[in-house]
């Protein structure tokens, strides 16, 4: 069996969850699409030490804490802009912070 590959507190990842089964998804849906799971994919930042394939907890770059299945290490969006740069990441949330404190 391989091993499962250790990810550090605090890495950029992303998590998989399955929010809604085939059979509770809405009627009405086209058939096509109440086949299939309603699934969630969510970028963040792990918030303890955790492997790939386990449950885990993420915190967004907005605060948001989010549960799921860690799929991804250091995941790039699909829009193809290239692979996140962990200087910039930081940035971000430490911009968002002070942006807060200027409107308060």
């Amino acid at each position: 069996m391989p091993k499962k590959e250790k990810v550090s507190a605090g890495s950029w990842v992303q998590i998989y969850k399955v929010i809604l089964e085939p059979g509770e998804r809405a009627p009405g849906i086209p058939d096509d699409t109440a086949e299939v799971p309603l699934e969630m994919r969510i970028n963040g930042f792990l918030t303890k030490t955790a492997y790939i394939g386990e449950e885990c907890e993420i915190e967004t770059y907005i605060g948001r804490k989010h549960i799921g299945t860690l799929k991804k290490i250091n995941p790039s969006y699909e829009h193809k802009y290239g692979a996140p740069i962990p200087e910039l990441q930081k940035i971000g949330k430490s911009l968002h912070m002070i942006l807060r404190e200027e409107v308060e």
